[in-house]
């Protein structure tokens, strides 16, 4: 069974538009939170980015174990799609 991604993601963020736009085009579910609407998010992207209001943060899997990346190129998307369980060719 695949896993879960959850993308916490901003308005005016290029590279939340081209994860998002990836994950889109390769049918890819998942699940958005934007950290503009959403004040607990947007400390959760901050503590996990050491500071930083860092977006896209990709959190894959739930429960204790689970892979974050921030920012995640496309040959890493393409990377932990595939880990995640879901064929990245489309």
């Amino acid at each position: 069974m695949p896993l879960p991604i959850t993308m916490y993601g901003a308005t005016e963020c290029d590279d939340t538009e081209r994860t998002r736009a990836y994950f889109q085009q390769h049918g890819i579910p998942f699940r958005e939170t934007n950290i503009d609407l959403d004040a607990e998010a947007e400390r959760f992207v901050i503590f996990t980015n050491e500071g930083n209001r860092t977006t896209p943060t990709l959190v894959i899997g739930e429960g204790k174990q689970k892979t974050i990346i921030s920012e995640p190129t496309h040959v890493e998307l393409d990377e932990l799609s595939t880990c995640a369980g879901y064929s990245s060719q489309k």
